[in-house]
């Protein structure tokens, strides 16, 4: 989309890098904040909200910023530390007002999907034009696109019922799971619920996993059931236990039922064990392989897109059958030593086997102890039959060490 000179769509500069004078990196742009003024003047830009120090959000005034081109946002200086608090008269323009069905001069309906915010003489900053799409009058063929000015819309600021969350969804594309968490932390119920509406269901079990009990379980309960089985199902067998856990048992049972058995079993599995146990933290999905098995075949493995980084850093080596409970465990190869083997070696040649692994019902502190004393991201859990039963990773662990509730925490707080 072009753009006239001193004109800038949001969707160029949201999720940009923001740069102080010397050309650090301090953060990324999350919103523009702008101020709804009276009938005939348009939106005043009041400043942006940056995320910075991992997922906090600040204030950044708009004149503290020296420069949008290309993309990028440039400050005069250090940023405000203090976590951004929405004012009931401020309105977020990428949150709020994308995806908004408004009314267009002529009397047709049409869809926002992008703003334009333009400075004046003055060197004040406002949003100034809209990108809306009309709704198709043929089945299957997109409405005519358009650029309007603000004055030729109706029903922008108003409450609108079923605002849609595509737009939106599009500016957040790019954002970790934990990210868009920490951004739906951020909405109101009714909003979170039509973003929830609009994402797929292995990227909202991704997500789940990374909100607070509470939220997850809000969230869960606007879902239809048999949509709500089917995400717990996306979701590690040891992330869906906990959400499982937290639910009435009536409707933990309903969903269990409803989610595909081989799924629903390994979450009844880890049920039965104590939370801040190895068992209660463990997935009951690591790599495992049998032991004639070559590198080549374990590298393959340790490669798959959806396998997180600490799940992917060792492979266990048991006896068939390799779905756990497996047959008997071998031993584990980390990915250190595939990478310096011929990839026609067997795994079962370079296994290591000299710890002595967790039980289900080792403690959580035990767990801990092993993890640091042996420099390792993963331990495998054996049972008394000297079978896998699962793997615990270094995050579980920390989400149990870390304070109840650390995920709500501002994190302005933690870093003093």
């Amino acid at each position: 989309m072009s753009a006239s000179p001193g004109r800038i769509f949001l969707s160029r500069i949201v999720g940009q890098a923001v740069f102080d004078p010397a050309g650090d990196q301090v953060g990324k742009l999350r919103d523009v904040v702008v101020a709804i003024r009276s009938a005939g003047q348009p939106p005043r830009v009041l400043g942006l909200v940056v995320e910075v120090l991992g997922r906090r959000r600040v204030f950044l005034p708009i004149t503290r910023v020296t420069s949008l081109d290309s993309g990028q946002v440039i400050t005069t200086g250090v940023l405000n530390v203090r976590r951004f608090e929405q004012r009931a008269t401020e309105t977020l323009a990428i949150h709020e007002l994308l995806d908004r069905t408004v009314t267009l001069d002529d009397g047709n309906t049409a869809t926002v999907y992008d703003i334009a915010m333009e400075q004046d003489t003055r060197r004040d900053w406002y949003l100034s034009d809209l990108a809306v799409q009309q709704g198709a009058k043929r089945f299957g063929r997109r409405g005519p696109q358009h650029v309007v000015d603000w004055h030729d819309v109706t029903g922008l600021t108003s409450e609108e019922a079923g605002q849609g969350a595509t737009h939106l969804l599009a500016t957040m594309d790019e954002m970790r799971a934990a990210d868009l968490a920490n951004a739906l932390r951020e909405l109101t119920p009714k909003r979170r619920t039509e973003i929830v509406g609009e994402l797929d269901d292995e990227r909202l079990a991704d997500v789940l996993e990374e909100l607070p009990d509470k939220l997850q379980v809000e969230i869960l309960g606007v879902l239809d059931p048999e949509r709500a089985a089917i995400v717990l199902g996306e979701m590690g067998p040891d992330d869906a236990a906990d959400l499982v856990g937290s639910l009435p048992a009536q409707t933990a049972e309903q969903l269990l039922a409803l989610m595909e058995p081989d799924d629903a079993e390994d979450v009844r599995r880890l049920l039965v064990y104590e939370e801040r146990t190895a068992g209660g933290m463990m997935t009951t999905e690591p790599v495992v392989l049998p032991p004639d098995a070559t590198i080549a075949e374990a590298l393959a493995r340790i490669r798959e897109p959806g396998l997180i980084a600490a799940l992917a850093a060792t492979v266990y080596v048991c006896r068939a059958p390799v779905e756990t409970p497996t047959g008997r465990f071998l031993g584990v190869v980390h990915f250190q030593a595939l990478l310096r083997q011929p990839p026609s070696t067997l795994v079962g040649a370079i296994v290591q086997n000299d710890i002595d692994w967790p039980r289900p019902d080792t403690s959580l502190e035990q767990v801990a102890n092993l993890l640091a004393a042996y420099n390792l991201v993963a331990l495998p859990v054996i049972d008394e039959n000297t079978r896998l039963v699962g793997a615990v990773t270094i995050d579980d662990v920390l989400d149990h060490l870390l304070p109840e509730g650390w995920r709500e925490q501002d994190i302005e707080a933690i870093h003093g």
